[in-house]
């Protein structure tokens, strides 16, 4: 029986995770329990975040879980939305493969808020891969990826709360009840509500510096472990429904939508889900396994800014069919399957239907080769079809080479491709008077072609001990060519923005240099240094991508006292960030008094928090963001005319709000 139990525990480290081979080494550092998890074994250059390291910054959704973690940035998108944006190696979440339990879950219409629906609460773990990530998962990983694990029926506790408030007055419940139906079926369910009711305008420039929100997020989910037998299976149903409302501050949407008596927007989202997963390890061959993954969204979307219509509808399906086994010997593993992709939209600009269906069906095969001790090596590739993509392929590798003790070096490369959402990545610049100008270049994407683009990628980690204390230090150096791109061109004029294919060169290269310590027991620092070259051709001339810095710095001090008998423990985190100039989009040819500089100033953030365990079922947290109040002096162009060809309120460069204050708590049932 335990046998067995393993090779389950290895099925679900293995046939539902990209690189199962390295995932399962993972296992072994558990019993640290670092918040960030880094491994020397592991072929990717992958950090794995975890519960703990969630905590820290009491996380309220998926796009606010890095604020405490080096490789990805955080910003802000525009200064009406409240959303978060994040980027890797200096390019955004659209570069990104975001997979929910290896599923692709943030993609297509749901890319911009897609983040912001998955709950803290809910995520067991993250991992996060620099880089081209496995040809498993699909085509369009280009940067890296990010994949979520949610809490698993069978091991989390019977019941959990969360409850947030804070300054800038959004509040927000969680419960978890889960439920062990038998000794092979176990089901959970997440509630999640949160809201934002009162009106704040901390700049005194008329509009509102977050918006009025309401949403409800509910998540069933059932898991079948058959540990004899073989046999693993989830299924998952969620239901969300979320609105928005934002603009000026004395915009009222029943009398004002659709007029220019106060400029105002809404957002109303539905998005319904179902996903299955099942797999089964052959009883007589441990190293030999199956999983079939299918999972149906449909995510509707009603929007409006200011006077500009935005509607978008996806009816998405994704079904993947892996196989894993062996060539001769444990050191040489592979995995193969198909998989296939639908997504239908129904996409509206005002009166401008832009509505398709999209298509592709694919097969791949990864090949691994580990020889337990110093090399390791994953080799793969796709072959794709696609209705606008046609035939293609993507290969991808990983390789990593210890050569010596604690010390790891890994190399990467891939290729990907991907279809441009351009107004869904994009909508946010609707929230200014630009026009949307597409130079048709004949295509099958809104007369554009598929972006295209290779990544390559070197790092290294060292592992030491000082004065009895562990500690790290790392570089890593990616460099993303880009063979086509859709360039987003907001150069060339500050009253439009142009959508092209690349006609010249765009690259983005990033390095970032890492220390960390544990400076005593229980007080650990973390370090990063973060330097980005990114230039694109734009129609006139060559710049820095706009709104990113070229130069960032991240620390973070966490301290946490020993765990007394009944639990009780205080926790201690301080976070800190600097974020150099920013190159910011054209504004020479608007008046003076509507011009931004070329550049932005260099700025710093710091946010805190301290949280006390009164038992090992009760805390409460206290903390907050941004307490230094940095504030943009300016964050939208001629915000007393929001009608006017010169009204922008995308030009975000650093925080709107200024500082802000939380508290809350959380209980356990065990």
């Amino acid at each position: 029986m335990k046998k067995k139990s393993a090779i389950l525990v290895l099925f679900f480290l293995g046939i539902f995770s990209s690189y199962s081979q390295d995932t399962l080494k993972a296992v072994k550092i558990q019993s640290k329990q670092r918040g960030i998890q880094k491994s020397l074994k592991l072929t990717a250059n992958t950090t794995k975040l975890t519960s703990a390291e969630l905590l820290k910054a009491a996380c309220c959704n998926l796009a606010e879980s890095f604020e405490t973690n080096p490789s990805i940035d955080v910003n802000y998108a525009d200064a009406l939305t409240g959303t978060k944006q994040i980027k890797m190696l200096g390019l955004t979440s659209p570069y990104l493969m975001i997979t929910e339990e290896n599923v692709p879950s943030v993609r297509g219409a749901s890319q911009v808020f897609g983040l912001s629906f998955t709950p803290g609460p809910w995520i067991e773990s993250i991992q996060i891969t620099k880089g081209a990530g496995s040809v498993v998962n699909g085509f369009e990983s280009i940067s890296g990826q990010i994949n979520t694990e949610l809490l698993k029926p069978l091991t989390d506790i019977p019941f959990f709360l969360n409850f947030y408030g804070s300054t800038d007055a959004r509040f927000e419940l969680n419960t978890n009840f889960n439920k062990k139906i038998s000794d092979i079926w176990a089901t959970s369910l997440f509630l999640h509500g949160n809201m934002r009711d009162s009106k704040n305008d901390m700049n005194d420039d008329g509009f509102l510096d977050n918006p009025l929100q309401k949403q409800i997020n509910i998540f069933n989910r059932y898991q079948y472990y058959d540990a004899e037998k073989g046999w693993v299976s989830f299924i998952n149903l969620q239901y969300l429904n979320d609105k928005k409302l934002m603009g000026q501050v004395d915009f009222n949407p029943e009398t004002d939508r659709g007029t220019t008596n106060a400029w105002g927007s809404e957002i109303n989202t539905e998005r319904l889900s179902v996903s299955t997963k099942l797999g089964y390890v052959f009883p007589d061959m441990p190293f030999q396994s199956i999983g079939f993954q299918n999972a149906f969204s449909s995510y509707d979307q009603n929007s409006y800014f200011g006077l500009t219509q935005y509607n978008i509808k996806q009816d998405s399906f994704y079904s993947n069919l892996i196989f894993n086994s062996i060539i001769d010997n444990t050191m040489n593993k592979f995995a193969t399957g198909l998989n296939f992709t639908y997504d239908n939209y129904a996409e509206f600009v005002n009166i401008n239907n832009y509505s398709r269906i999209d298509n592709t069906v694919g097969a791949f095969f990864e090949y691994t080769y580990d020889n337990l001790d110093n090399f390791s090596l994953i080799l793969g590739g796709r072959i794709d079809y696609g209705n606008r993509l046609g035939v293609f392929a993507t290969p991808r590798l990983h390789a990593r080479y210890n050569p010596w003790e604690k010390g790891v070096l890994r190399f990467s490369a891939g290729r990907g491709k991907r279809e441009a959402n351009i107004f869904a990545e994009n909508q946010t610049l609707f929230a200014s008077s630009r026009t949307f100008n597409i130079m048709n270049a004949g295509g099958e994407i809104y007369g554009l072609d598929p972006e295209i683009a290779w990544n390559y990628g070197l790092s290294f980690m060292q592992s030491f001990n000082l004065f009895n204390q562990k500690g790290d230090i790392g570089f890593d150096f990616y460099r993303t060519n880009f063979q086509n791109q859709v360039v987003v061109d907001i150069m060339e004029s500050p009253q439009e923005v142009i959508f092209h294919n690349l006609d010249g060169t765009s690259f983005a290269n990033s390095f970032q240099v890492e220390f960390n310590y544990e400076i005593i027991k229980h007080l650990e620092l973390r370090t990063a240094y973060k330097y980005y070259d990114i230039e694109t051709d734009y129609l006139s001339g060559t710049f820095q991508r706009p709104l990113q810095a070229k130069h960032r710095f991240f620390g973070n001090l966490g301290f946490q006292t020993h765990v007394k008998d009944k639990g009780q423990q205080w926790k201690f985190d301080f976070t800190y960030n600097w974020i150099g100039e920013q190159q910011l989009p054209y504004t020479a040819s608007n008046p003076v008094e509507y011009q931004f500089p070329n550049y932005s100033p260099d700025y710093s953030l710091m946010n805190m928090q301290i949280t006390r365990t009164f038992s090992s079922v009760f805390e409460i947290y206290v903390g907050g963001e941004n307490i230094g109040n940095y504030r943009q002096d300016e964050a939208i162009l001629d915000a007393a005319n929001p009608f006017s060809p010169y009204f922008d309120a995308t030009m975000v460069y650093a925080p709107v709000f200024g500082q802000m204050y939380y508290a809350g708590l959380r209980f356990k049932i065990k």
